[in-house]
């Protein structure tokens, strides 16, 4: 969770305003992104960051001193030899505070996590009807 956040934000724009400019100019631009791209995803906090949910997680991100984390599960595997010289685990990307936000992949990522679960659900539905 961010370095300076005491108590858990309850609105995505709190916690977005509770950050410097620097950071808070960031997290903006990604939540724009995101929104743009997945426009009939839920937005909400979550685990005391800022979730986005489509028959399931999306994506969430957070703010810190040196870096945005950029949460999109398992899709970062995937997009690995895209992502070069981001810091990267299992689920998690870092991106820079100093540098720009990569826009075009950060749009790939979330059009990934949508399509997959729209798939997954898809398949939930085809396996309650089969079900039946």
């Amino acid at each position: 969770m961010a370095d300076h956040v005491d108590a858990a934000p309850s609105t995505v724009d709190a916690y977005i305003a509770a950050f410097p400019p620097k950071v808070r100019h960031l997290l903006k631009q990604l939540r724009a992104l995101i929104r743009e791209t997945a426009p009939q995803a839920e937005e909400k906090v979550a685990y005391r960051m800022p979730a986005y949910t489509l028959n399931g997680v999306l994506v969430y991100f957070a703010g810190y001193a040196g870096h945005i984390g950029f949460y999109p599960g398992g899709t970062v595997a995937e997009f690995q030899k895209d992502l070069g010289t981001y810091k990267t685990s299992k689920g998690t990307i870092q991106f820079p505070i100093d540098k720009p936000l990569p826009v075009t992949l950060i749009r790939k990522i979330v059009k990934a996590r949508v399509a997959q679960n729209l798939a997954k659900a898809a398949r939930r539905t085809s396996s309650a009807a089969t079900a039946r």
